[in-house]
């Protein structure tokens, strides 16, 4: 199996759920399972169905032309499609702010806007299986590495793409700038997380490639 690297930049997390008393249960590598109390409390406080095999996906950018808005309004369809919940960060453009409330509206048991709060910040992060990035950032992907939400991303430093046959990887990493390879990487995202041995390796190794310090 691979040795991942830790990020060579930002790779301290700005929390971690090692230490962290705003969340609904602290939890590490070795007690991962105890995230799932952290995604059906969350996904209870927010109305949406507890559910643990759903996957829940964080968009914690929020959306803005800036952030990869074009990419989103092209891939948005196929996600609305699939098995799935979709938190979004509230932050961003007003134009993206009123498209997503009217997404949030018109599909209350799929999308919920969480408050650009730092508590709820960090309730998102150790909620969620997998975050989703339509542009590069750095220290949000660092920050959901910290907390097991499997990075779903395009290709940049520190995003190792997984390896379903050398079981290696921290992330779903798209393998070009389109798009479509975005899509594809949620795809075989969700895909992966019906596999739980998988699914916990990978996040496994998303949480091991960040430097958390007390």
């Amino acid at each position: 199996m691979e040795i991942l690297k830790p990020l060579h930049t930002l790779s301290t997390p700005a929390f971690s759920p090692n230490y962290d008393n705003k969340i609904f249960k602290k939890f590490s590598v070795r007690t991962l399972d105890e995230k799932l109390i952290n995604k059906m409390a969350f996904q209870q406080e927010l109305g949406l169905v507890a559910e643990k095999k759903i996957p829940l996906i964080c968009i914690p950018d929020g959306m803005s032309d800036e952030s990869g808005g074009e990419i989103f309004n092209e891939v948005i369809p196929g996600i609305l499609s699939m098995e799935c919940q979709i938190l979004v960060r509230g932050i961003g453009s007003k134009k993206y702010g009123e498209m997503l409330t009217d997404l949030a509206n018109k599909y209350p048991h799929k999308i919920k806007i969480v408050k650009d709060d730092e508590v709820l910040r960090r309730k998102m992060y150790a909620a969620c299986d997998m975050s989703l990035f339509f542009s590069k950032n750095p220290d949000e992907i660092v920050n959901c590495m910290a907390y097991g939400a499997v990075p779903i991303c395009f290709d940049q430093e520190g995003a190792t793409d997984f390896d379903p046959v050398q079981e290696s990887g921290n992330a779903f990493a798209a393998s070009s700038d389109s798009s479509w390879s975005l899509f594809a990487a949620i795809v075989r995202a969700c895909e992966t997380f019906r596999l739980p041995y998988d699914w916990k390796t990978i996040q496994k190794q998303a949480m091991e490639s960040v430097k958390i310090t007390a």
